[in-house]
């Protein structure tokens, strides 16, 4: 049986980087990454290098979406909008929040897809335990699902796949220390590049999501005050 070929999403976060384990036990990856002028793009981007230098991926692509930092709108993008410190009962969309960020994403991995003929996209997109983002929710993956259908060649099929989406942070690592996944190539934090800044919502998240698992966050920290809201 000749093994499954997938595109993976491969920011370089823990959720991307325990995705793509998965994928890898299914069939034969490509990785895909996008730079669009994100606070962490440099950090990010060497995580995505480590993480296909540890798969043995030949298959890499760096998508230059150039014009999501230009158009601005989120604190991720735009320095005149701080990174505001974590609160993890927040129930309105954060200023993190990338505009349609992830549309842009599956359209770039449905196109690399449909050339390389694999026939599914895996994204790392978490729904009950992230920062409330409208593009993460299994229901805008359905329908994007459906939109790749009409729009590419007749008889081409691709499926969204989400393998981590209903699940619990911590849950996450747990996953990912079953699989044997390189958690310590991972970068989550929002503001910082060399230590995570540890206040954010995404450190918040992740150290949580290590304490409740019961192990240590490999990576380096300036405080981790944030995993306590």
């Amino acid at each position: 049986m000749p093994r499954e070929r997938a595109v993976v999403l491969v920011s370089g976060g823990m959720d991307s980087c325990v995705t793509a384990a998965i994928a890898a036990t299914a069939g034969e990856v490509a990785f895909l990454h996008a730079s669009y002028g994100q606070r962490t793009q440099a950090r990010e981007r060497e995580c995505f290098d480590a993480l296909a230098d540890h798969y043995r991926v030949t298959h890499r692509l760096v998508a230059r979406l150039d014009h999501l930092g230009a158009m601005g709108g989120s604190s991720l993008t735009d320095a005149a909008i701080p990174v505001p410190d974590a609160d993890l009962k927040r129930r309105d969309v954060p200023p993190t929040y990338v505009p349609f960020r992830n549309a842009q994403l599956l359209a770039a991995a449905a196109a690399w897809a449909e050339v390389l003929g694999a026939g599914s996209v895996y994204i790392g997109a978490v729904e009950e335990d992230s920062s409330g983002y409208p593009d993460c929710r299994r229901a805008f993956f359905d329908c994007f699902e459906a939109a790749i259908e009409a729009g590419t060649r007749p008889g081409t099929r691709i499926s969204i796949r989400t393998p981590v989406i209903a699940l619990r942070k911590s849950a996450i690592v747990k996953r990912g220390l079953e699989l044997g996944a390189p958690l310590h190539l991972t970068w989550s934090c929002y503001r910082e590049e060399r230590a995570a800044c540890g206040a954010c919502d995404s450190c918040a998240l992740r150290l949580r999501a290590f304490r409740e698992a019961g192990v240590a966050d490999p990576i380096p920290y300036l405080t981790n005050s944030g995993d306590r809201r």
